[in-house]
């Protein structure tokens, strides 16, 4: 059943990965949709899909939207077909795997940024204010992890996705007293064709990524209660969140430039690595745990400081038998999981010091 009959929803990138999955999802829910990308065929096809599956009517546009002038182009085919949107996806954008002095080509870049920033920005531009003249709408705005920590080697994506990510944050404070919500995704590494057309395809972080259609999920639900933020995933990359707001960005460009260099060889322990990301969370927990305290404590009575102390010296307990755990789980030698370790005993190394200005 079409419940959604009268709704229309907009999704740039939508012939493959994240945004094929929100338009899936945004069908299944009875929207009408508009589909935005490079291929005619491809948007056809899921179009074909979702009538059948849905009953629901899809428009397709193709468009390269890393030209100039995309995004108007764009919405005037939308309004020439008297389509009202009422969410807008944001979701199409690439990135460009190299070093940036010496290795990326400026004008592969410059196309990067257009699409990433100001066919993004123009898009939300157009839309946003036929949502607030209807004081109803939401926006779904693409950003990433890396929005937030540095990312050595993809440096101007995730500049981009920084952009991105401060770019509606900022417009969510401009809009709170209307019915228009924007949320930003920041979904870590997914398993799309993204790294392969970045030309990262051989790197250490594509041996653990998400699943598209989950990281949809998160986001669409996210989307309609209109969240600030979704960071998809589950704990683990809640832990990474947690740790770029609390680890130095030195520390954190050095971890990421880890994980984007090659593959040194094939991981043949999938349960070791495995572990090592569910070890990871529990560090991150330590740290947030530690720093919460610390801060609660300073704003303490007398009494209550006290009850703080004691905490803090379980904690610190436990971030010592964390780090034992890891050892001995990931005893296997293999280098990824070695830097799992080492980056495990960095983490809780700041977590110590944490406790112990809580215990002095």
């Amino acid at each position: 059943m079409n419940t959604r009959a009268n709704k229309t929803a907009l999704i740039t990138g939508a012939s493959s990965g994240i945004g094929q999955e929100l338009a899936k999802l945004f069908a299944k829910d009875g929207y009408n949709l508009v589909l935005v990308a490079r291929s005619t065929d491809k948007l056809n096809e899921i179009g074909g899909q979702f009538w059948d599956e849905y009953g629901v009517e899809t428009v397709v546009i193709t468009k390269d939207l890393s030209e100039e002038n995309a995004a108007q182009d764009v919405y005037n085919q939308v309004k020439e077909k008297n389509i009202p949107v009422d969410i807008l996806v944001n979701d199409a954008g690439v990135g460009l795997y190299g070093l940036f002095a010496t290795e990326t080509d400026w004008e592969r870049e410059k196309s990067l940024i257009h699409l990433n920033v100001l066919t993004t920005t123009l898009m939300t531009k157009l839309f946003l204010k036929d949502m607030v003249e209807r004081n109803e709408g939401k926006i779904l705005n693409l950003a990433s992890l890396v929005a937030i920590t540095p990312m050595p080697l993809m440096a101007v994506y995730a500049a981009t996705k920084a952009y991105i990510y401060n770019f509606t944050q900022s417009l969510i404070n401009e809009l709170k007293d209307t019915n228009v919500s924007v949320t930003a995704l920041l979904p870590n590494a997914t398993d799309t064709d993204f790294f392969n057309k970045a030309g990262a395809s051989n790197t250490k972080v594509t041996e653990n990524l998400d699943d598209p259609s989950l990281v949809a999920k998160d986001a669409y639900n996210a989307l309609m209660k209109g969240a600030p933020k979704v960071v998809p995933g589950g704990l683990v990359n809640k832990a990474y969140e947690v740790m770029s707001y609390v680890a130095p960005q030195e520390t954190m460009a050095g971890m990421m430039r880890k994980n984007m260099e090659p593959k040194k060889e094939p991981v043949t322990d999938e349960k070791g690595n495995k572990a090592a990301l569910t070890w990871g969370i529990g560090l991150a927990a330590v740290v947030l745990a530690g720093a919460a305290l610390a801060l609660a404590y300073s704003n303490s009575s007398a009494y209550d400081k006290a009850r703080y102390r004691y905490k803090a010296g379980k904690l610190k307990s436990g971030a010592d038998d964390v780090y034992d755990d890891v050892k001995d789980t990931l005893i296997n030698g293999l280098n990824s999981v070695k830097d799992a370790v080492s980056t495990a005993k960095e983490v809780v190394a700041k977590a110590k010091e944490t406790f112990a200005d809580v215990l002095a």
